[in-house]
């Protein structure tokens, strides 16, 4: 029914439970004219999610009114009446919230909702929110639709036809707009954006919010190609990457050729751009956020942010200790379906600290109240300002020091050892990772070998088993020739003093094949400071498949580089006399050879205080 004046004391009573439309479409004009007309109304129940509004009808003057129920706690009005017991926070999936009305553990009464106006066959798009408006509207026994032109019409399974609406009620109203996330970040957004866009292989499809990490990520993606999208929201940061190019669709899997979302929220531009666009579908959330439909897309990425994160992985997203904050949303949807995705990440970022630095924002134990939101199961990486910790596969113990390793600094050594006390950590693990800041701001550096991509990075502490398999897969001739000896035996005692290197002293860098959360140490190089002389002696050691591919000859080059910007004097080494393709390494990088003490070996020194002499310019050729 089509009507100018709506008489609410016949379609709402006492005591029901309503829903309202969910973030830019959220039916403000319809509430407050409800509020007008509510005098003999008391004890509503409204059930929404994420509105893009003030949310007045949640203040404490209309307390009596309404009690509000929220799915995601957005904005301060709801945050301040959910921690002051006025209002409810269900915590949900928002792949489940849909559910909750179809099966009468939540029965709606009535739906409040907007749509743009009807085509000649009878149909109303809901436009820029179709999420869980869609299940919304069909679970309700009654549906109120503010019918506003400014809505755009979207295209998916955005439609209802007018026989599914009571009460059709034509009123104009501006879209609520949400002010994109400034162009440059600060410093520590940025580095995060720059590490997730890292991660991310031309061809993957994304998940991705709205958030100042989001716009730095996606300012990294400029030079990516043929990146898809499936996610629950988008933005006008991912329009602008569409616009470029960057975004295409061609290389989806699931939804090949076309952006799937369930709701936008952004600029005027963003609701002009989506508007009768056939490459964008808005579909349900019971559609986008299906974890099984989410892993149809291979490669799929999803990105979210946390409130804290310990140190087995267990993430908080939606409470600061016994105060909640926002909500489960999707998060969990697009980790559980990201993992599942043939060469899927799931990823967590966060900066490393809150409160201006006082706060570590990884943290030993989770904070009494706080809640877990994405299990320590469901995460693959976490990201910080400091670096990129890997958890797939990992031990409890890998784990922690990887957390560990993307910490703020401050908090490193008091983070291992509270660790410690839950024997998380052995004991004989005493040294905290110190950063390698000479490798350049990412701190590793990618390197393409022979057409295959490597990483050149320091030695972590949760290396540990990773340098054992190296060491028992080397030969007894490379055994020999590098340590002059066979040893049989490397304990975890003795793997765990080698990759815990206090590497503002000492250096220890390695050469990784990684393959998502796969890797697979090549070669090592190090040094060890001899202060007295203000010097270093190197050693440096290959996998046998991968000798002759120069590999020593770059970690080489590497440390030659670090030495210097740390001022020392000169580099010392040790070869066997035999070792003929490790004396060529040394030699071409400028290395002098020197009278040596033991009979056998071949001293060599390479003075840091002039320029070295190069050799061939081929760091291949006798390699070892």
């Amino acid at each position: 029914m089509v009507t100018s004046q709506l008489d609410w004391s016949k379609i709402i009573k006492s005591g029901q439970r309503i829903f309202i439309g969910s973030h830019a479409a959220v039916p403000t004009a319809l509430i407050d004219d409800l509020i007008a007309h509510a005098s003999k109304l008391h004890d509503i129940e409204i059930v929404q999610l994420y509105t893009l509004s003030d949310n007045h009808w949640a203040s404490p003057e209309h307390k009596n009114l309404f009690k509000v129920n929220t799915f995601f706690i957005g904005g301060d009005t709801v945050r301040q009446a959910v921690n002051e017991g006025r209002a409810d926070y269900t915590p949900a999936f928002t792949s489940d919230i849909p559910n909750l009305f179809n099966s009468d553990i939540l029965p709606l009464d009535v739906a409040l909702i907007m749509l743009a106006p009807g085509d000649k066959y009878g149909y109303h798009s809901m436009g820029v929110s179709v999420d869980v408006v869609s299940a919304a509207a069909k679970a309700a026994t009654t549906v109120v639709a503010q019918v506003n032109p400014n809505m755009p019409v979207t295209y998916g399974q955005s439609f209802l036809h007018r026989n599914q609406i009571d009460y059709l009620w034509e009123h104009p109203s501006d879209l609520p707009t949400m002010q994109t996330a400034e162009p440059e970040g600060s410093k520590i957004i940025e580095r995060i954006g720059q590490y997730i866009a890292l991660l991310v292989e031309d061809g993957a499809t994304l998940q991705i919010g709205s958030g100042k990490i989001s716009s730095a990520t996606l300012r990294y993606l400029r030079n990516h190609k043929d990146l898809g999208v499936h996610s629950e929201m988008i933005t006008d940061d991912i329009m602008n990457l569409m616009l470029e190019g960057v975004i295409n669709n061609r290389r989806k899997t699931f939804h090949p050729n076309k952006i799937v979302t369930s709701f936008c929220v952004g600029s005027q531009a963003l609701y002009d751009f989506v508007a009768h666009n056939p490459h964008i579908g808005f579909y349900p959330s019971e559609y986008v956020n299906s974890p099984a439909n989410i892993a149809r897309n291979d490669n799929m990425i999803s990105i979210n942010s946390a409130i804290e994160v310990d140190l087995s992985g267990q993430v908080v997203s939606d409470s600061i200790g016994h105060q909640f904050y926002s909500g489960i949303g999707g998060q969990v949807d697009f980790s559980r379906g990201a993992s599942m995705s043939v060469g899927g990440k799931p990823i967590i970022a966060l900066p490393s600290t809150a409160k201006d630095g006082s706060i570590s924002r990884i943290v030993p134990n989770l904070r009494e109240g706080a809640g877990v939101v994405t299990s320590r199961g469901h995460v693959h990486y976490v990201i910080t300002e400091f670096g990129v910790a890997s958890l797939r596969g990992k031990s409890i113990r890998e784990r922690a020091l990887e957390l560990i390793r993307v910490a703020h600094p401050r908090f490193r050594e008091s983070l291992l050892k509270e660790v410690r006390k839950h024997v998380w950590v052995p004991d004989y693990q005493q040294q905290s990772p110190v950063d390698v800041p000479e490798l350049g701001d990412v701190g590793f550096k990618e390197l393409t070998i022979h057409g295959e991509r490597f990483d050149l990075r320091p030695l972590y502490p949760s290396d540990e088993r990773r340098l054992q398999e190296f060491f028992y897969s080397h030969t007894k001739e490379t055994l020999q020739l590098r340590y002059n000896a066979v040893p049989t035996h490397m304990s975890r005692e003795k793997s765990c003093t080698l990759v815990s290197v206090d590497q503002s002293k000492d250096l220890a860098l390695c050469i990784v094949r990684q393959k998502g959360s796969a890797a697979q140490i090549q070669a090592v190089g190090r040094y060890y400071l001899i202060e007295s002389q203000n010097s270093c002696e190197v050693a440096f050691v290959t996998r046998e498949n991968y000798q002759g591919h120069g590999m020593a000859t770059l970690l080489l080059q590497e440390m030659i580089r670090i030495a210097k910007i740390r001022g020392l004097k000169s580099m010392q080494a040790v070869v066997r006399s035999g070792n003929t393709p490790m004396l060529n390494v040394f030699e071409r990088s400028g290395f002098k050879r020197v009278p040596a003490d033991e009979p056998g070996e071949i001293s060599l020194i390479l003075s840091l205080q002039e320029p070295t002499e190069q050799g061939s310019d081929d760091p291949h050729s006798g390699e070892p």
